[in-house]
C-alpha cells in the first residue's frame, strides 16, 4: 500500500497559524493534495487533544481515524531552549507516539515542567538529553526526531544555535534518535554530504501552519507498506524498509537557504557573504547564514557525493505556486483556484498532476504554457530566486521578468502564517 505521510504539522492552537485549522480540512485538503496519512500536530495542547479525541477514533494499532475513513498518527511538536557548552541553544523535536495512553504520560510529565496551554509548540527550558531520557522513560516506542535540522534560529544544526552533531547536542541520549527532518531548506543531497549522517534516516515533512494544499503535504514520506500501523511507519523510519522516497521542494525554495538580511533586502550566495565576512554591506549586520553555508561547513564530502542506502527524492513546487507565477497573479485568488480545481476534477489530486499526468492530457485541461511549467516543474528544470533571512524563494518561469527590478514579491506569504 503505497502511503503519502506528512507527519508535521499544526493545530489552530500553535502561534503564527490558521485558526481555521480543524479536523475536518485537513482530512479534505489532504485528499486534494493526495496526502494519505498525517500526524494529529499538537498532542500537548489541552483543547487540541480534547478534539482529537472527539472527532477521531484510534484503533488497535494506533492509528486514528476519521469517520469517513482517513488516518492519522500521534504528533506534536516540541520546543527546548536552554544553555549547552556556554551557548544558547533552541531545538525544535518532532514527537511521534504509539497511542493515546502514551500521549497522556508525555503530557502529564511535561505539565510539571511548565504550561501546555498557551501554544500548540510549548516551550521547556531543558536540554535534548534531558528530554530524550524523560520521554524514553515513558515508552521506547516513542519516536523523537530534530524538526527542521538546518534552519538558523530552531535546527539542531542551524547556525544560530545548534550543535555540529546529532550526538554532540543528545549524546548519550543520541542512540535513540533515528531520523532527522531535513526542512525545506535543506534537501537529501545536501545531508549526503555529511558522512556523520548516514546512520540517520532522512525524512521530509510540511511543518505546515495552515491546510491549504501549497502548505500541507509540501514535503512528505511515501511509504510502501502491507498495513497503516504505527509500528510499520516507525520501522520505516528506523530501518528504512518500506521508505520507497521522499517528496521535497526545491531547498532554495526554503526561508533560509541562502544568507541575507531581510530587512536590507540583502541576499547572498556563502561566497558572497564570505567576502563580505558575513557582514551585511547596507547596514553594517551580522547576516543570517543560511542553510546552504551551514552545510558547506560541516560536509566532509563533494556534491554529488550519494550513500548506498540512500532513499531517493523528488522534487517539486507546489502546484498553486506554478499556477500563481505561470499567470502572474495570486495564490489564492479566484483565477489561481479556478484553475487549480479544474485540473485536481480532471486527475483527483495535486501529486497526481505533478507527478503523472502526460503533457497532452494537461493540454487538454490547461494552457500549454502552465502545462509545460508543470511538466518542467516534475523534471526539476525551474529556476528559483533562492530564499533567505525569513523570505521564501520564488519559482521564476518567465525570465525576463525576473530582470525586472519591479518584479512582485512573492505572492504566497500569509502575515502570521509563516513556518520555520
Amino acid at each position: 500500500m503505497k502511503t503519502i505521510a506528512d507527519l508535521h504539522i499544526h493545530s489552530r492552537h500553535s502561534r503564527a497559524c490558521s485558526k481555521a485549522i480543524n479536523i475536518e480540512n485537513l482530512e479534505k485538503y489532504a485528499g486534494i493534495k493526495g496526502v494519505s496519512l498525517l500526524g494529529t500536530g499538537d498532542f500537548t495542547h489541552p483543547e487540541w487533544l480534547k478534539e482529537i479525541k472527539e472527532k477521531l477514533r484510534e484503533d488497535e494499532n494506533g492509528v486514528l481515524w476519521t469517520k469517513t475513513g482517513f488516518p492519522f498518527i500521534w504528533q506534536t511538536e516540541i520546543s527546548l531552549m536552554y544553555t549547552q557548552d556556554n551557548k544558547g541553544r533552541k531545538v525544535h523535536l518532532v514527537i511521534l507516539a504509539p497511542d493515546k495512553d502514551t500521549v497522556e504520560q508525555i503530557n502529564s510529565a511535561l505539565i510539571k515542567l511548565g504550561r501546555l496551554d498557551y501554544d500548540g509548540r510549548p516551550i521547556f527550558g531543558m536540554s535534548c538529553t534531558g528530554f530524550a531520557e524523560l520521554v524514553k522513560g515513558i515508552s521506547k516506542e516513542i519516536e523523537i526526531i530534530p524538526a527542521h535540522a538546518w534552519t538558523p534560529f530552531f535546527g539542531i544544526l542551524g547556525s544560530k544555535s545548534g550543535f555540529d552533531s546529532v550526538e554532540e547536542c543528545f549524546k548519550d541520549q543520541a542512540k535513540h534518535i533515528h531520523a532527522i527532518e531535513t526542512g525545506m531548506s535543506s534537501d537529501p543531497a545536501m545531508n549526503w554530504r555529511l558522512s556523520k549522517l548516514d546512520k540517520y534516516t532522512l525524512v521530509s515533512n510540511s511543518d505546515s501552519h495552515s491546510f491549504w494544499p501549497w502548505r500541507l503535504g509540501r514535503e512528505a514520506n511515501v511509504f510502501e507498506l502491507k498495513q497503516i500501523t504505527y509500528k510499520n511507519i516507525i520501522r520505516a523510519i528506523r530501518t528504512k524498509e518500506g521508505f520507497e522516497e521522499t517528496i521535497e521542494v526545491d531547498p532554495s525554495y526554503g526561508k533560509y537557504h541562502y544568507d541575507g538580511h531581510r530587512n536590507c533586502g540583502v541576499c547572498m550566495s556563502p561566497n558572497e557573504a564570505i567576502k563580505n565576512k558575513n557582514i551585511c554591506p547596507k547596514c553594517g549586520r551580522e547576516l543570517t547564514i543560511g542553510v546552504l553555508h551551514r552545510v558547506e561547513e560541516l560536509a566532509d564530502r563533494p556534491e554529488g557525493f550519494r550513500p548506498k542506502d540512500a532513499v531517493p527524492f523528488r522534487a517539486l513546487i507546489p502546484l498553486s505556486e506554478i499556477i500563481a507565477e505561470t499567470g502572474r497573479t495570486g495564490i489564492a485568488t479566484q483565477k489561481t483556484w479556478k484553475t487549480f480545481n479544474g485540473l485536481i476534477s480532471r486527475f483527483g489530486s495535486e501529486f497526481r498532476v505533478l507527478l503523472e499526468a502526460g503533457e497532452e492530457e494537461l493540454k487538454k485541461s490547461v494552457e500549454e504554457k502552465l502545462a509545460q511549467a508543470i511538466i518542467k516543474n516534475r523534471e526539476g528544470k525551474i529556476s528559483i530566486r533562492p530564499g533567505y533571512d525569513g523570505e521564501y524563494g520564488r519559482p521564476i518561469l518567465d525570465e525576463n521578468a525576473a530582470e525586472q527590478k519591479t518584479a512582485p514579491k512573492p505572492r504566497h506569504q500569509q502575515k502570521g502564517l509563516d513556518e520555520y
